[in-house]
């Protein structure tokens, strides 16, 4: 079934998943002991954890002005 409510729990998790990625991303460029830190390099590890948080963002964004209702039951399939 779905309902709204599906939507708004597939919002939050979202939103919780792209804070993850990010707060993930952040963390990996502090870390003293890694090379790219010591270099001053990018991290592309880091780089793909923003850029896919910033994909998740731009699609939630699209499912949203589209007025779509996401059902995770139906995720995948």
């Amino acid at each position: 079934m779905s309902t709204r409510l599906d939507a708004t729990v597939a919002v939050t998790h979202a939103e919780d998943l792209v804070f993850r990625l990010r707060e993930r991303a952040r963390i990996r460029r502090q870390i003293p002991s890694r090379k790219s830190v010591q270099e001053g390099a990018p991290d592309r590890i880091a780089d793909l954890l923003e850029e896919a948080a910033t994909e998740i963002e731009t699609l939630r964004k699209t499912n949203s002005d589209n007025s779509w209702i996401i059902n995770p039951d139906r995720m995948g399939q």
